[in-house]
């Protein structure tokens, strides 16, 4: 007898993929196995039995081709069809060799092929229909598919972090939205994602900050190695997600295989009534063997046709239920939407609302799942949503970025506050909240962050950089940080980005922003309104603004430092800079210039100009800095001015002047007028000589003439007798005067580059020049005397 289990290869499946079959194809599968076991106790009940026996029949030769059987029909049916003699005992003279051979010749001559092969039909119809039920787990363009989805599915399932999602969820619905710092910082995440649904999480936070303070978490971390996996997780669905969501073959091929079983089903269901009736108990059998045998007709006994025509009828009992399940599943394929899956029930029980519908062979394959257990989708759905993702990066970084490594990172910046600095992380650890020492916190790379409550616990908290690092601050933190931030840094890629929060800061001291305006917005530099900002001092603004903000004039008031960076991008209108009456210090950096602003000489408060990387070439209007009496500083380095005005004498209170990368040839003799000139950088130029007069600026410290193309130094030079830096390297100097030794303040002096062969001895007599001062070549100052040397290398 045949086994059953030898077919099993058949329908062999992997185990989990019973979570794609539903219900119909649960029960087509038993029915199936049911068939099969008809057929194969068919095939066996004919391969080990006789099929048929056959006698000889004694009637007339020219009444033979009547009815041979008729006389062994029951006596009713003998004479319903004409009454024939019954003949009884007859000795046939047939060996045995003679009736077998006699079977084998009316088995396959007169028996029906219904009768003959019914069992081996059942078999091979059953195999049909497993192959067409399991077809698609093997075809390669959806099995792969299938199994990725299925792996996916089993890990997400059994992930911890999938319990710990839904349980937290569990816990606000009982307790509401405060459940402690981890709670917090996902209800804060909630209002990072998209949508309405994410908007309605963010009003939650702005109106109940006051409940999420300091609870425990109500759940344990995860490990770092469950974290990573869930993490790992997150990305696989992703990618899985996108390629999926391309296509409907998944769909495709089930709705072609379904439809194959219905018509391979209505096919078996109509032969199979037409011929059942063919499996008949007597068979007629008339065969030229007479040479043979001695006679030509037979009656022949189909030994198994009862137990046949009951298995036939059981057999059409089981296919025409096996069709209906396939006729439900078409209708069920064709009534519902099944391209489309919606988590709406989802969102609604868990809170995540950012869990996104899909559609195509992903939510076919949902759909599918839903009729095994919903709860798969359910778990599935948590590792689609970005509130979950970000929830268990926050844990990751809680986990990873303890308090103590934090406290590591600690530094004092330049202002010498205590700074903690955050770059390239995937959020904002909560344990950041925990230093309440820090006084300044820098985040760099860090993107959708979302303060949390924990916020308020930096009491010190003064200083803020956002730099790539969008960030929401609730309404109770901004009250909190409203007058203790001082300095804020905002950088992002356009600055209609700037969150609005950032000027509502009335204790903010100093803001500067980084950013680009929109091409549409550019001419207009339209800036949000600074008139909360009462106490503000320092306002940057680098970016492509065509004219000075109009919003500026806010806080034209208390301004004392404007920096405009405009990266080459050129400024327009200035004339709002004339309302800015107490404006110290103003840099207009890269702004396309080739003048000196007007509105600049309006200025009466003006200390320190700045108008580096311009297209200067002609300052002809130094002469009107007369007017801005408190001038000190003037920058002009970085541009083309090619001569310096006469003029310049005028600016007699002026104590630094930057004219370095320049394309000046002379200096006017003039500049010695210069009276309050502490400081004179005209380096990277092409100077050849220096005036005479440069002697007569005796408040000179510090003197900056390298890359030029000096030859020589005039002696008066050396009258600066306050000098204390002269850096005179990469010049064409060929001697250095004797006179050096006159600059008793000298401590630093720049040589290289020239065409010295030796040094005065003079340099001895430069009291404050050390040998870590005297920036020369190491030959040079070799030949120095080594008494020299020495005094410069005392301690």
């Amino acid at each position: 007898m045949i086994p059953v289990a030898e077919f099993k290869q058949f329908t062999e499946q992997q185990p989990a993929f019973k979570v794609l079959k539903p219900w119909w194809d649960v029960l087509a599968e038993y029915l199936t196995v049911a068939m099969l076991m008809i057929g194969v106790f068919g095939c066996t009940l004919q391969v080990t039995q006789d099929k048929i026996i056959c006698l000889p029949s004694h009637e007339p030769r020219e009444n033979v081709s009547e009815a041979p059987c008729q006389q062994l029909l029951p006596r009713g049916v003998s004479e319903q069809m004409g009454g024939l003699r019954e003949v009884h005992g007859l000795k046939n003279n047939l060996d045995l060799q003679q009736y077998s051979f006699i079977n084998q010749l009316c088995y396959e001559t007169a028996l029906h092929w219904y009768a003959k092969y019914f069992p081996y039909l059942v078999i091979i119809h059953t195999l049909i229909f497993m192959v067409c039920t399991s077809f698609w787990f093997k075809f390669p363009g959806t099995s792969s598919k299938i199994e990725h989805f299925i792996s996916i599915l089993g890990k997400c399932f059994d992930s911890p972090w999938t319990t710990r999602a839904l349980s937290e969820v569990s816990g606000e619905n009982q307790k509401g939205p405060a459940a402690g710092r981890a709670t917090a910082t996902m209800a804060a995440a909630a209002g990072a994602g998209p949508g309405k649904a994410g908007e309605g999480e963010k009003e939650k936070v702005l109106a109940e900050p006051e409940k999420v303070v300091t609870e425990p978490p109500v759940v344990t971390l995860l490990d770092k190695k469950e974290g990573e996996q869930a993490k790992a997780l997150f990305e696989k669905v992703k990618k899985f997600r996108v390629h999926v969501e391309e296509g409907d073959i998944l769909y495709t091929m089930y709705i072609r295989q379904t439809v194959l079983k219905v018509c391979k089903f209505l096919a078996i269901l109509v032969y199979n009534l037409v011929y059942v009736e063919k499996i008949s108990f007597l068979v007629a059998c008339r065969v030229e063997t007479s040479e043979v045998t001695g006679y030509a007709s037979f009656c022949c006994n189909h030994t198994k046709a009862h137990l046949f025509s009951k298995l036939a009828f059981c057999y059409i009992s089981f296919v025409c239920v096996y069709g209906l399940t396939c006729l439900y599943t078409l209708y069920w394929l064709f009534h519902r939407p099944l391209k489309e899956y919606s988590f709406r029930s989802v969102r609604e029980e868990t809170g995540m609302g950012d869990i996104p519908d899909v559609k195509n062979d992903f939510a076919f394959m949902l759909h599918l799942i839903d009729q095994y257990d919903s709860l798969y989708s359910k778990r599935f759905a948590v590792f689609l949503s970005e509130v979950s993702e970000s929830r268990l990066k926050q844990l990751n970084l809680n986990h990873e970025w303890t308090p103590e490594k934090l406290r590591q990172k600690l530094q004092r910046n330049a202002r010498g506050r205590l700074e903690l600095a955050l770059c390239m992380l995937p959020g904002l650890p909560d344990t950041v909240f925990e230093l309440s020492e820090v006084e300044a916190l820098r985040l760099e790379g860090i993107c959708d962050v979302t303060f949390p409550q924990g916020l308020s616990q930096l009491v010190q908290l003064q200083e803020l950089s956002l730099l790539h690092s969008p960030a929401r601050l609730p309404f109770s933190l901004q009250i909190f940080l409203r007058d203790r931030l001082k300095v804020i840094r905002v950088k992002c890629e356009e600055l209609r980005e700037v969150p609005l929060w950032v000027f509502g800061l009335r204790g903010l001291e100093e803001l500067h922003l980084e950013g680009l305006f929109p091409p549409e917005l550019t001419r207009a530099a339209t800036l949000e309104s600074l008139r909360e900002l009462k106490q503000l001092k320092v306002l940057s603004l680098r970016s492509n603004a065509g004219k000075v903000p109009a919003s500026v004039t806010d806080v034209a008031g208390h301004l004392q430092r404007l920096s405009l960076h405009n990266d080459g991008a050129r400024l327009l209108a200035l004339n709002s800079l004339k309302k800015l009456a107490a404006l110290r210090e103003l840099e207009l950096v890269a702004c396309g210039l080739e003048r000196i602003p007007h509105a600049v000489f309006s200025l009466g408060a003006l200390q320190e100009l700045d108008l580096k990387d311009n297209h200067l070439r002609s300052i002809e209007e130094i002469l009107s800095f007369q007017h801005c009496r408190k001038l000190v500083t003037l920058r002009l380095w970085h541009n083309q001015i090619a001569y310096v005005p006469e003029h310049v004498r005028k600016l007699r209170s002026l104590e630094q002047l930057y004219l370095s990368h320049n394309k000046l040839q002379t200096l006017p003799t003039q500049l010695g007028l210069c009276s309050s000139l502490r400081l004179l950088d005209v380096s990277h130029n092409g100077l050849h000589s220096l005036p005479p007069e440069v002697g007569l600026l005796q408040s000179l410290q510090h003197l900056v003439l390298s890359y030029n193309a000096l030859e020589a130094l005039p002696d008066e030079l050396f009258f600066c007798r306050k000098l204390r830096t002269l850096l005179l390297g990469y010049n064409n100097l060929s001697q250095l005067s004797t006179h050096v030794g006159a600059l008793k303040a000298l401590i630093r002096l720049e040589l290289k580059g020239n065409r010295l062969e030796a040094l005065p001895e003079e340099l001895g007599h430069c009291g404050g020049l050390k040998k870590a001062g005297l920036l020369v070549e190491d030959t040079l100052y070799e030949g120095l005397p080594a008494e020299v040397r020495e005094k410069m290398e005392e301690e």
